[in-house]
């Protein structure tokens, strides 16, 4: 194993030139898909080596629970460990965990507290809730996914905006959008180097939403003019509002909008600079991958034959 059990720790670092670059060049839909499986991937990864050197660097400490054969001394020669680094593994292995635990179960309960506050009103596509605060988010569910919004939101947008706003809550929902933002913020949690993507999926999500209403619409300058309207509007809200209505950098976005349509290619040519972005990102996750599979597998057969030697 050696020194490569630590590459997944660091690796993520990879991933960084190809965070902006992606929002600028990538299709949003391509973009949002490419950065949080890497995001993914990579948290994985380094979660997985904090374990590994945990496991690694406590087995020849006195006390611990494992079997008396993994501090034979030809396991002690055959895996290299540090103590040191086993032990300062042990609460970031938890503090990770124990961030991430949070952070679904907060999710979950939102979530949960959205529906409720829902009960009462007539099952549909839409729900409008009698509130003079504008806002408007998706709301995903097994039962059926519904377009929520406040009166007040209504009120401030014409009829055209509020069509393309529908549209753009809509498209968060077809394209299951929660599910990218929630895999890349716990893997933020994983590895603080990884939140980078979370901003830039945050940000390409939306983007995609917007794309998906303007060709909906048929009309790119009026979903501009409905999301910098809205954004300008927006105060406050229900903190789930807040959770599922991440608007990204709105000036952004309106300038996109009121640009050319983004290409459709799938992945960019490989003799470029968002190219090169995108290999050395997926490298890295390669590496990554396979350095603590290696790893894994290595520790695996010999503390497996140490324990059953014993």
């Amino acid at each position: 194993m050696g020194v490569f059990v630590f590459l997944p720790l660091v690796l993520p670092l990879t991933a960084w030139p190809i965070a902006r670059l992606a929002e600028q060049h990538l299709h949003p839909r391509t973009a949002t898909r490419l950065l949080t499986l890497i995001a993914a991937v990579l948290a994985c990864c380094s979660t997985l080596c904090l374990a590994l050197v945990m496991v690694v660097g406590t087995a020849q400490l006195p006390g611990n629970p494992l079997p008396d054969g993994w501090s034979d001394p030809e396991v002690r020669e055959a895996v290299p460990y540090d103590e040191v680094a086993g032990r300062l593994a042990i609460p970031a292995l938890l503090t990770v965990l124990a961030s991430c635990t949070t952070a679904a179960l907060r999710h979950r309960r939102l979530l949960r507290a959205a529906k409720d506050a829902l009960r009462t009103h007539r099952p549909g596509p839409v729900a409008v809730l009698p509130d003079d605060a504008p806002y408007a988010y998706a709301l995903p569910g097994r039962q059926g996914d519904r377009v929520v919004v406040s009166r007040g939101m209504l009120a401030a947008l014409t009829s055209r905006e509020r069509r393309a706003l529908f549209a753009h809550e809509r498209a968060h929902l077809n394209g299951r959008h929660h599910r990218y933002l929630l895999a890349v913020r716990l893997a933020g949690r994983a590895n603080p180097f990884l939140r980078p993507l979370c901003t830039a999926v945050a940000y390409t999500s939306e983007r995609w939403a917007d794309e998906e209403a303007a060709a909906r619409v048929g009309s790119r300058r009026t979903v501009a003019r409905a999301i910098g309207k809205a954004a300008l509007i927006s105060r406050g809200g229900p903190a789930v509002a807040a959770q599922f209505a991440v608007a990204g950098p709105v000036p952004r976005r309106v300038a996109a909008l009121l640009g050319p349509a983004p290409a459709g290619r799938a992945w960019p040519p490989a003799f470029t600079t968002v190219g090169l972005a995108v290999w050395a990102a997926a490298g890295g996750a390669t590496v990554s991958a396979l350095s603590s599979a290696n790893a894994a597998v290595t520790l695996y057969f010999i503390l497996h034959a140490a324990t059953f030697s014993a």
